[in-house]
C-alpha cells in the first residue's frame, strides 16, 4: 500500500502533468510553457515543482512517454473491438479520431515535439513512433501471415498516414474530421491491399 505522503506526492505530480497538457494548444507548444504557469495551473508553489521533476524538460519527456502510451492503449482497444466483429482499419481509425477529439493535447505533444528543437524530445517521440510501428508490425505479421519485412513496411506506411491525418484533424470541425477519417480508411485499405498483392507475388515466385 502506498503511504499517505507518497499518495499526495503522486497526486501533485499528476496535477503538474495535467496542467501542462491543459496549456497546450494549436498556438502553444510545450517549449513555450513556463514552470511558473504550469505550477500555478496545478495550484502549487513554483518551488514545489522541483520535488517532482528536475526541470521542465523532464516534465515534457514524461508527457511524451504518457502521450505515446495513451495512444497505444487506445489503439489496442480498437483492435480488440475489431476482433469482436468489423473492419479493423475502420474501427482503428474511429478509435484514433475519438482520442483526438476527447484529448487532443495527448497527440499534440507528440506532433509538436517530433520536429522540435530539442534533441532529447525528438528522440523520445521517435521512440514512441517506433513502439507504434513495432506493435503494428507484429500484429500484422500474426494476423495476415505477412513476411516480417513486408509487415514492417506496411506498418511504417500505416503509421505515417495516421500521424499525418492526425496532424490535419487536430483543429478541424467534427464534420471535416469525418471526411478526413473516411479518406484515411480508403488510404489504409489501399496500403493493406497492396501489401497483400506483394505477398501473393512473392509466394508464387
Amino acid at each position: 500500500m502506498m503511504g499517505i505522503r507518497a499518495q499526495q506526492k503522486e497526486k501533485t505530480r499528476r496535477a503538474l502533468v495535467d496542467a501542462a497538457f491543459n496549456q497546450l494548444s494549436a498556438e502553444r507548444s510545450f517549449s513555450s510553457l513556463s514552470l511558473r504557469e504550469v505550477a500555478r495551473e496545478a495550484n502549487i508553489a513554483p518551488t514545489s515543482f522541483y520535488r517532482h521533476f528536475k526541470d521542465m524538460n523532464e516534465l515534457g519527456l514524461t508527457m511524451v512517454d504518457e502521450g505515446g502510451l495513451t495512444l497505444r492503449q487506445m489503439m489496442r482497444k480498437g483492435r480488440q473491438r475489431a476482433e469482436a466483429g468489423g473492419s479493423v482499419i475502420r474501427i482503428s481509425v474511429d478509435t484514433f479520431m475519438e482520442v483526438l477529439e476527447s484529448n487532443p493535447n495527448v497527440f499534440r505533444i507528440l506532433l509538436h515535439e517530433r520536429s522540435g528543437t530539442s534533441a532529447p524530445f525528438r528522440a523520445a517521440v521517435a521512440r514512441e513512433i517506433e513502439h507504434f510501428i513495432s506493435e503494428l508490425a507484429h500484429y500484422t505479421e500474426a494476423t495476415t501471415k505477412r513476411t516480417p519485412e513486408l509487415a514492417r513496411a506496411q506498418a511504417e506506411a500505416l503509421v505515417t498516414l495516421v500521424f499525418n491525418a492526425g496532424a490535419a484533424a487536430l483543429d478541424m470541425k467534427r464534420v471535416d474530421r469525418k471526411i478526413l477519417a473516411d479518406r484515411l480508411v480508403i488510404q489504409l485499405r489501399m496500403v493493406a491491399k497492396g501489401a497483400e498483392c506483394l505477398q501473393q507475388k512473392m509466394e508464387h515466385r
